[in-house]
């Protein structure tokens, strides 16, 4: 990976206002080589330009740590457990893992392939809080403080299908384009959506937000 392109990822670490060491840096390039390198072969994800996969890819997932890091801190979770629903290539949970080490992270996928690719990462980059699980999300058991998705599905599909493995006060993080409008209409009575959180992502101008979901206290 060139530095042209490490240069980039740090202006728009310092443009998110996030304080990474030069190794999360380091695992970050890391990822995005790997991620470059088995896309060649397996199909993980439409973007094949290293410059655009920075962008809508890994600065896109970058733009979600600062909010998941406040919840966090605010909720003063002790070992907390993330969920990322249909990872597909590791996005945004390898960034997670990469960037908030004390967060335990597990990505489950159907897709045998993704999996793998997840559990290469975790091996190469040595993430330890860092686990693929090849799965329907809705045969899970486990319970997680934290459900995230990235442009995995509506968020009525995406809560029903997650709703077993999210913690009676745990919260549901789902990364969007641009608002819902249409799918907010459409979630059931025992979702209740806290905050719609607008994000900026550097080198995009496109608009992004997450959906900050819990189950309402009768659902829960």
């Amino acid at each position: 990976m060139s530095a042209a392109l490490e240069n980039k990822l740090r202006e728009g670490v310092l443009q998110l206002g996030l304080t990474l060491d030069d190794g999360q840096i380091g695992l970050l390039m890391a990822f995005l080589d790997l991620l470059q390198k088995w896309n060649k072969v397996y199909n993980l994800t439409s973007v094949r330009d290293p410059q655009e996969m920075l962008t809508h890819h890994l600065l896109d997932s970058l733009a979600a740590v600062t909010p998941l890091q406040r919840h966090l801190a605010g909720n003063a979770l002790v070992e907390p457990k993330l969920l990322d629903v249909g990872s597909g290539g590791g996005l945004p949970a390898v960034v997670f893992a990469i960037c908030l080490p004390q967060l335990d992270v597990s990505c489950v996928d159907t897709v045998g392939k993704k999996v793998a690719f997840i559990q290469q990462v975790a091996a190469h980059l040595r993430l330890r809080n860092l686990r693929g699980i090849q799965s329907r999300v809705e045969n899970l058991t486990q319970q997680y403080d934290v459900v995230s998705c990235r442009a995995f599905a509506a968020l009525q599909d995406f809560t029903a299908w997650s709703q077993q493995t999210l913690k009676t006060s745990g919260i549901w993080l789902a990364m969007k384009a641009k608002r819902p409008d249409d799918e907010l209409a459409l979630l059931p009575d025992g979702v209740q959506v806290l905050q719609i959180e607008p994000l900026v992502v550097p080198g995009l101008d496109a608009e992004r937000c997450i959906i900050w979901m819990q189950k309402t206290p009768a659902a829960a």
